[in-house]
């Protein structure tokens, strides 16, 4: 069985749970849904499954990639116009992505049949992390939130924007065995020596 494609990205810190990565440039397909962070992340999730299995024009599958993040409309970006699905959204809003797969360009993806699901190239980022397992609850994200802000200030980094929540893993899997992260973009830095 072959490994699920994540996106590309360098490690330039690593310590304890927490690093600083710098990503490559994605091209991912996302929508933007009202609600409760929960359900918005379900329903979001059908839809870009949908298109991934087929819900698109030439009905064409394309490989299921991780993560499947999930942040607040707008979170950490200016969009004049979604890495791999933030504190809480002020309007309701999120944005769900699924990163597609590295083989493809923009203009070779199959036309989504659903409106909803958008296609969009995210320029090469730089994020600080925190990785955790267990369950994805709304407590959790906060305290990693919590615990990633205060590893940024520590760095004496910028973060931009609001954080995104990364999940790996189906809900079957144990809760032991998940791997979830909050990625907070943060302006420039260099490794220490």
């Amino acid at each position: 069985m072959a490994a699920t494609e994540e996106p590309k990205y360098d490690v330039i810190l690593r310590q304890d749970a927490f690093e600083l990565r710098r990503y490559a440039p994605t091209i991912v397909a996302e929508v933007t849904l009202a609600g409760e962070r929960d359900t918005a992340l379900n329903q979001g999730f059908r839809l870009l499954a949908a298109y991934i299995f087929g819900g698109n024009a030439p009905k064409e599958r394309i490989a299921m990639t991780a993560p499947v993040t999930q942040s607040p409309s707008g979170a950490g970006e200016t969009i004049a116009m979604t890495t791999p699905v933030s504190a809480q959204a002020v309007a309701g809003e999120w944005r769900i992505r699924f990163t597609m797969p590295s083989q493809y360009a923009l203009s070779t993806l199959p036309t989504p049949d659903d409106p909803q699901v958008k296609l969009r190239e995210v320029p090469g980022r730089q994020f600080a992390v925190i990785r955790f397992s267990g369950f994805r609850t709304d407590g959790a994200l906060q305290e990693r939130t919590s615990e990633l802000q205060a590893f940024i200030r520590s760095k004496g980094l910028v973060p931009i924007g609001e954080p995104t929540y990364a999940f790996y893993d189906p809900p079957w899997t144990l809760p032991f065995m998940r791997r979830n992260e909050v990625l907070w973009e943060v302006d420039a830095f260099e490794p220490s020596p």
